[in-house]
């Protein structure tokens, strides 16, 4: 990989991460529902990406680079309770798993 194969992907990863945070309203429930991953998914590539350098990051450093704050204030803020239906689909996409 080149580096400007490099810079664009690193562009394109910082452009989601801006996206997820202008969009708090969005949960994770939700994202796992329709695109299949979450903020937490990413935090969890995040952390086996940096296995794979000389600086490996943990997750709760992970988490807080992907929610922009510690994962606990993101909670307290932002996060709501899913809706049954909201639940029900997600334990319907998970069933065959």
């Amino acid at each position: 990989m080149d580096n400007k194969t490099t810079e664009i992907e690193a562009a394109v990863f910082r452009r989601l991460l801006e996206h997820l945070d202008n969009n708090k309203d969005v949960a994770n429930i939700d994202l796992m529902n329709l695109a299949g991953f979450c903020r937490n998914c990413l935090s969890k590539w995040y952390v086996a990406a940096s296995e794979t350098t000389e600086s490996p990051v943990d997750y709760e450093s992970a988490r807080e680079r992907i929610y922009g704050m510690p994962y606990s204030e993101w909670k307290d803020r932002f996060q709501q309770d899913a809706s049954a239906e909201a639940k029900a689909a997600f334990d319907a996409n998970h069933a065959n798993r």
